[in-house]
C-alpha cells in the first residue's frame, strides 16, 4: 500500500524521491504515526512534501490510496462546532428536506427537534429515516455511515474511516491551475531574486564585528549595507475595456510586486504599447509619458512584465490608426518590437484561461510578438514566467 502510495504521488506530479520515501518508512518503524490515520497524514505530509503548490496534489492522492483504511485505535474524537454540523446539512439535505426544516424554523428549530429525538430514543433502530444516525439515511447520529466520519451520540468509532482532514483539501488555492491570490504570487516572484548589498552600510554586520572585537580585543562595531533584492523591474499593465474582467486579478498582481521588488517602475496601456503610457488612469489624457522616454531612462538590465489579456482587434496591433482611442501614426506591433528589442528579458501575463487563447486572434499575435513569452496569471504560468526572466 505505501509503495502504491508513493507511486501514485509521483504520477500525480508530487516530486516525492526514494531518499524521502524511506525517511518516511524509518519513521513509520519508530511508531511516530502511533497507528492512527491522522498522525500519518501529518508524518506522510512532512516526510514527502517540500513546496506548498503540492498540498492539494498530496491531499487527493492520500485520500484516494487510503480511504477506507481500518485504525488500530479509536477514532478521532472532537467537539463540533456548530457550523460545521450547519454546512454538513447543506450538504446532505435534499431541497425538500431543506424546505421542511425551514417550515419548521429555521436551523435552530431543527437543532432543537435533534436534541427532543436524542432525548426520546430509548433503543436501537435501525435503516430508517427518522431516528439520527443508527444505519439509516440521516447524515448525522450514530452507528451509520459517513465517509466524513463524523458522528453523534456514539460512544465509540466503528468504520474508523475518518477523512475529513484531506478530503476537506485546505490548500487547494494553492494548486498549479488556479488563478492567483497576493499571497499565492509572493511566493511564485520569490523566484525573480538576486540579491546584492547596496546602499548606505546601516545594517550591523555581527560576524564582522566579532571577528574585529576578538582581533582588537575590544569592541569594534560593524555594519554593512542590507541585503537586498537586487532584480529591476519594468511593468505595463492593460487596464480598462475587457480588463475590467480582470481588475481583482491585476491588483494582487500589482501589490504582491510592490511588495517583492525594492526596485520597479510601472506604467499603464490600452490593449497595445503605443506612443505614450500613464501612470495616474484620473489623468490618462492629460498625463501621459512618450513611450520613447521611458524606453530611454530605463537601461536593458530592466526585467519587464506587461499584464493584460491581448484581447482586441488585429488592426491595434497591426496597423497605423488601429487604436480604438486615437489615431497612432505607428503600429502597436512597431512599438513592440521596440521595446523588445531593447529588454531581452521580457513576458506577457495573461488573465484569461490558456485554453482560450487560440479563439483570439489578437492573443495569438501578441505571443508571436513575444516569442512565445505568454503565460497565463496562474500560478504554474507566473512560476515558468519568472523562471524566463532569470535566464
Amino acid at each position: 500500500m505505501f509503495v502504491t502510495f508513493f507511486h501514485e504521488l509521483k504520477q500525480a506530479g508530487v516530486p516525492v524521491t526514494l531518499r524521502e520515501y524511506l525517511t518516511l518508512m524509518e519513521a513509520l518503524e519508530r511508531d511516530l504515526a502511533q497507528k492512527r490515520v491522522e498522525d500519518f497524514y501529518y508524518l506522510s505530509r512532512a516526510c514527502l512534501v517540500k513546496d506548498e503548490r503540492n498540498l492539494d496534489k498530496f491531499d487527493q492522492v492520500f485520500g484516494h490510496v487510503f480511504k477506507g483504511l481500518e485504525l488500530m485505535s479509536d477514532g478521532i474524537e472532537a467537539e463540533i462546532p456548530e457550523e460545521w454540523l450547519r454546512k454538513l446539512a447543506e450538504k446532505y439535505l435534499t431541497e425538500e428536506e431543506k424546505a421542511e426544516i425551514e417550515a419548521l424554523g429555521g436551523w435552530d428549530k431543527l437543532m432543537e427537534t435533534l436534541k427532543e429525538r436524542l432525548r426520546e430514543q430509548q433503543g436501537r433502530h435501525q435503516g430508517g429515516n427518522k431516528w439520527i444516525g443508527t444505519a439509516g439515511t440521516s447524515p448525522f447520529g450514530a452507528y451509520g455511515y459517513n465517509p466524513e466520519g463524523i458522528r453523534i451520540g456514539q460512544d465509540e468509532s466503528r468504520h474508523r474511516r475518518a477523512v475529513k482532514v484531506w478530503d476537506k483539501r485546505e490548500f487547494k488555492d494553492l494548486d498549479d491551475s488556479v488563478e492567483l491570490g497576493t499571497r499565492n504570487i509572493k511566493v511564485a516572484l520569490r523566484r525573480l531574486r538576486k540579491f546584492a548589498r547596496t546602499g548606505a552600510a546601516d545594517e550591523l554586520d555581527l560576524g564582522g564585528t566579532i571577528r574585529q572585537t576578538a582581533d582588537k580585543g575590544w569592541l569594534d562595531l560593524k555594519f554593512r549595507p542590507e541585503r537586498r533584492n537586487a532584480v529591476k523591474v519594468l511593468a505595463f499593465f492593460d487596464i480598462g475595456g475587457s480588463m475590467d474582467w480582470h481588475i481583482k486579478t491585476s491588483q494582487e498582481l500589482f501589490s504582491a510586486a510592490r511588495t517583492e521588488f525594492k526596485v520597479m517602475e510601472y506604467f499603464y496601456f490600452h490593449n497595445c504599447l503605443y506612443e505614450s503610457v500613464w501612470k495616474d488612469n484620473r489623468r490618462r489624457w492629460q498625463e501621459r509619458t512618450p513611450t520613447w522616454d521611458v524606453l530611454h531612462k530605463f537601461p536593458a538590465d530592466y526585467k519587464v512584465i506587461f499584464v493584460g489579456d491581448a484581447s482586441m482587434s488585429p488592426y491595434e496591433i497591426a496597423q497605423p490608426g488601429g487604436s480604438v482611442e486615437h489615431f497612432n501614426e505607428e503600429a502597436g506591433a512597431v512599438w513592440m518590437q521596440r521595446l523588445l528589442g531593447i529588454y531581452e528579458h521580457a513576458v506577457w501575463l495573461n488573465p484569461v484561461p490558456e485554453q482560450h487563447w487560440d479563439y483570439t486572434p489578437s492573443i495569438a499575435m501578441m505571443k508571436q510578438l513575444f516569442s512565445d513569452r505568454m503565460y497565463p496569471l496562474t500560478l504554474e504560468g507566473l512560476d515558468e514566467a519568472m523562471r524566463e526572466l532569470v535566464r
